[in-house]
């Protein structure tokens, strides 16, 4: 199937403050068949999570005048098949360089696809660098052994990526709101999981403690970590059959509002298509 080309957003701004360098994020693509951004300073790039196929990174990557040869890590958040559906293949056939913590790293290593992946190990909670960028992976609660979100710095600006949560910790409040740009969870519509055909089990799984977030679970995590710094937030995960992109961007708006921070700019992700380019560049001295 032919990629969708990525399209222009309205209501994703620029951020353009001063000076020549920065950092710049593009979601190539978030749902429960894969999962991939890319972020990058003018000297180093990394994907967080591979879960889209080695071509389709690579197609959607040239489509924001990037290069998959240009990528200097891939940072794992955890075990799951929509987050390293690719991982093998990037890390084999392109030379890139993996990064998890342990528990993820065991998971993976009982499956003979990914048993022989050779390991940067990182510890969740302490900050890494991979090249000028400065990457803090943060425990949060999701059905896997050892699952993380990351805040990735560079040179004063953060870039917040947490696509699978059933909850919102305190500590994820935490690490958000410090970010000029939040990926985040906006998993589902309570009443489009509640009418699906989808097992019992299932929607009970989604509806957990280790889950997903839901459009309202969201929508209040925003409210709560709103502020000044914040400047534009990307809802991913969004689930093909139980939720649509007009109810989770609502629902955000609507918290923003609320709460008097309304200048925070709002977008969903997509599944076959790549977001716009997010670029923050640092303060002019």
């Amino acid at each position: 199937m032919a990629e969708t080309p990525p399209r222009a957003d309205p209501t994703v701004t620029t951020a353009e403050i001063g000076g020549q360098d920065g950092l710049r994020v593009c979601v190539l693509g978030s749902g429960s068949t894969g999962n991939a951004t890319w972020v990058a300073s003018a000297s180093t790039a990394v994907l967080i999570d591979a879960g889209l196929s080695g071509r389709r990174i690579r197609q959607r990557l040239e489509g924001i005048g990037a290069a998959l040869d240009h990528v200097h890590g891939i940072c794992v958040s955890h075990e799951h098949k929509d987050h390293v559906g690719s991982l093998r293949i990037l890390h084999r056939r392109h030379g890139i360089p993996v990064y998890a913590n342990a528990g993820t790293a065991e998971a993976l290593a009982r499956y003979p696809e990914w048993a022989q992946l050779s390991w940067n190990l990182f510890t969740t909670g302490q900050p890494f660098v991979i090249g000028d960028l400065t990457i803090k992976p943060f425990s949060v609660p999701h059905d896997a052994y050892d699952p993380v979100g990351f805040v990735v710095e560079h040179a004063g600006i953060r870039a917040g990526i947490v696509t699978d949560m059933g909850m919102a910790t305190s500590l994820i409040r935490e690490q958000l709101r410090a970010c000029q740009l939040i990926v985040m969870e906006s998993n589902h519509d309570e009443h489009l999981l509640q009418d699906c055909a989808r097992p019992w089990s299932l929607k009970q799984r989604i509806r957990g403690r280790q889950g997903h977030l839901s459009n309202q679970a969201a929508a209040d995590l925003l409210r709560d970590i709103a502020g000044p710094t914040v400047r534009q937030v990307w809802l991913a995960h969004l689930s093909a059959d139980c939720n649509c992109p007009d109810l989770a961007v609502t629902s955000a708006q609507a918290a923003l509002q609320a709460c008097g921070q309304s200048h925070i700019q709002v977008a969903p992700t997509y599944a076959d298509r790549a977001s716009p380019v997010w670029h923050h560049t640092v303060t002019a001295q």
